[in-house]
């Protein structure tokens, strides 16, 4: 695709602690930028509660051309203390690149995709 491909990304993680979100956003950064906001504590529910966390990436794109890093950033599976579900919104582009990245560093099972022409949505569940 061409340098002017727009790379904003959102997506939304559950099932996991601050710091697991945190790890996701940081192995997406090589690639996207920093996010607009890194997901902290102070947005956690109570226990009995599901806890949402959220991250979105705008255009600028990382020094190096935004392409997929070999070790993506260097986290690995434990990473994680627990499986995420993660859900990416942005260009297929966006899209694409997020999964790679991702796949790269964790064990990422695909849940589903909604395909579109300007804007898609892939759902992926990461294990630790």
């Amino acid at each position: 695709m061409t340098s002017g491909t727009h790379l904003a990304l959102t997506l939304t993680l559950t099932g996991g602690t601050a710091a697991d979100a945190r790890a996701v956003v940081h192995t997406l950064e090589p690639v996207f930028g920093s996010a607009d906001a890194l997901p902290g504590d102070t947005d956690a529910t109570d226990a009995t509660d599901a806890t949402v966390y959220t991250a979105s990436f705008g255009d600028g794109a990382p020094a190096g051309g935004g392409e997929t890093p070999p070790a993506a950033s260097g986290l690995s599976a434990s990473g994680l203390s627990t499986s995420v579900a993660v859900t990416l919104q942005g260009s297929p582009e966006a899209v694409r690149r997020a999964d790679e990245t991702l796949s790269a560093a964790f064990t990422v099972h695909e849940e589903g995709v909604a395909p579109g022409d300007q804007e898609q949505e892939r759902e992926l569940r990461l294990d630790p």
